[in-house]
């Protein structure tokens, strides 16, 4: 008896490690070589590439696909049908092959709303979120709240989600932040 959970109408192929206590829901597909943490759930239709690295605690929901180079650290939120990108410049007719992939990075804590996009080669700041159908085309700094096309800085947010006031102090769980050149960092 495995310590995970898969749906009988999932494929996960050879060489796949999954942690303890994850949930993998209806008609996924994990290819060779991808690596998922502990106590994630993958929702309907998620697809994960080879060699794809899944952080600990992550939630990706409903229709979404992680290609090969991308990374995601402990947990991150993927929206439904969030889309995430590892070719600029792609050709049916002229692959290049995963050698010219380009790495992106969804770094701890960090949500990428339903319908947004992540342009490949980025990475996406610890506790970012980025709003509904944004596209991401450029790195993202820690707490950033990310809207629009392309997305840019419309604010900031705590760790615990809520979007911070201007004197960068949680009106739900109290925490206080200073801007550095990364972002936000929490006072200790």
């Amino acid at each position: 008896m495995s310590d995970y959970y898969v749906n009988p109408t999932s494929i996960v192929d050879d060489g796949v490690v999954i942690g303890e206590g994850t949930k993998i829901w209806y008609f996924c597909h994990i290819q060779e070589g991808a690596r998922i943490g502990k106590n994630c759930s993958l929702g309907q239709n998620v697809n994960l590439g080879n060699n794809v690295k899944i952080g600990n605690g992550c939630k990706i929901q409903n229709n979404v696909s992680i290609y090969e180079g991308v990374e995601l650290e402990d947990d991150v939120f993927c929206g439904p049908s969030c889309v995430f990108t590892n070719d600029l410049t792609p050709r049916a007719k002229y692959p290049k092959g995963r050698e010219f992939y380009k790495k992106t990075l969804i770094k701890c804590g960090a949500s990428i709303g339903a319908n947004a996009t992540v342009v490949c080669g980025h990475t996406v700041g610890e506790w970012a979120m980025i709003a509904a159908g944004a596209v991401v085309t450029s790195d993202v700094l820690n707490h950033a709240l990310m809207m629009g096309v392309p997305a840019r800085i419309n604010g900031w947010v705590c760790e615990c989600g809520d979007v911070l006031p201007e004197g960068l102090i949680c009106s739900r769980c109290g925490r206080i932040y200073n801007e550095t050149t990364e972002g936000l960092e929490e006072v200790k």
